[in-house]
């Protein structure tokens, strides 16, 4: 199972997650969530990194949720989720939900000084009218990764469906 949580990363836990993915993930702010055992498993991260936009607020930290993700990947889950979104309203309407909330929560996580920068830059539409992982068609679902991730951080609806029907949180410590 899984925590939700809101943590600056301690030295050794930075260590942790630079193992974990071969390399600390650049602009790392906070830990979004950890197994029951306190490792990592999702961070946010700076809406700027190097003086760019970087689409990805939540980002998955555990080389085994990377791992599990892939294989479903592969396997053509990503095609089978985005029928189900056409072919079930209310499971749109909850995607949908989780794309607004990814943006309300990314705009917030931002200070002013951050925000006037994107505007002067020309990047607000970036993060105010894309969704999970920088998409733009709300009808799709780019990568499973970073809806796990948005999940793990604060409830995602094909989060939801990978635990529900997939068990992947059942796979966690």
């Amino acid at each position: 199972m899984f925590q939700r949580v809101a943590l600056q990363p301690t030295p050794e836990q930075r260590l942790l997650i630079a193992d974990e993915l071969g390399k600390e993930p650049t602009g790392m702010e906070l830990i979004t969530a950890i197994d029951s055992q306190g490792h990592p498993l999702a961070l946010q991260v700076a809406a700027l990194v190097k003086g760019k936009p970087f689409p990805t607020f939540y980002w998955l930290s555990s080389r085994f949720l990377v791992k599990e993700l892939s294989h479903l990947e592969a396997a053509g889950l990503i095609k089978v989720l985005e029928q189900r979104l056409q072919d079930e309203p209310l499971l749109m309407t909850e995607y949908r939900q989780s794309h607004e909330d990814y943006v309300a929560r990314r705009w917030a996580a931002m200070s002013q000084a951050t925000k006037d920068e994107i505007e002067r830059l020309g990047f607000t539409d970036v993060f105010t009218k894309r969704g999970v992982g920088g998409i733009e068609n709300w009808q799709q679902i780019r990568c499973l990764h970073t809806q796990y991730a948005h999940h793990l951080s604060s409830g995602n609806a094909i989060g939801r469906i990978l635990d529900e029907e997939y068990g992947i949180a059942a796979l966690l410590p």
